[in-house]
């Protein structure tokens, strides 16, 4: 059974990453946030991998429960 994702946070983390290859903490349990740092093992959830193209500022979520992972889509404002 796949338990629910911890919310680490109810603001997204907004970061400039530069191109690349990253996972996206979809848990909630990660000392990382909010990239995956394996604490996901177990859980029946896993990380988003998403790239980035050229450097750029995002807003990754860090509630866990957006609609665009990885995304802020604004759902931490509901929870």
């Amino acid at each position: 059974m796949m338990e629910k994702p911890v919310i680490a946070a109810k603001q997204p983390a907004m970061l400039t990453l530069e191109p690349g290859a990253y996972y996206w903490c979809a848990c909630g349990k990660s000392s990382n946030q909010p990239f995956c740092d394996g604490s996901h093992k177990g859980s029946g959830i896993t990380p988003v991998l998403f790239k980035i193209e050229e450097k750029k500022t995002v807003f990754l979520c860090q509630c866990k429960h957006t609609a665009t992972k990885p995304y802020c889509d604004g759902t931490h404002k509901t929870l």
